[in-house]
């Protein structure tokens, strides 16, 4: 999802248009709030609630 040549895309955090420096953010101070989400566990990635066990694989016999 790209912003039309010419425009900005907003600031995912406040709204305004952002800075390429600091891309996808408008500053770093935006940037350092969304990192600071992340880390909180405010944001999270959907998973399944089962967990996959994971299996080593088995040694061949020679």
């Amino acid at each position: 999802m790209s912003a039309a040549p010419g425009k900005t895309a907003p600031c995912p955090i406040c709204g305004r248009p952002s800075e390429p420096a600091v891309a996808p953010f408008c500053s770093a101070r935006c940037a350092d709030i969304d990192l600071g989400r992340w880390l909180s566990d405010r944001y999270v990635i959907p998973a399944d609630d089962e967990e996959e066990e994971f299996e080593p694989p088995q040694k061949r016999s020679e």
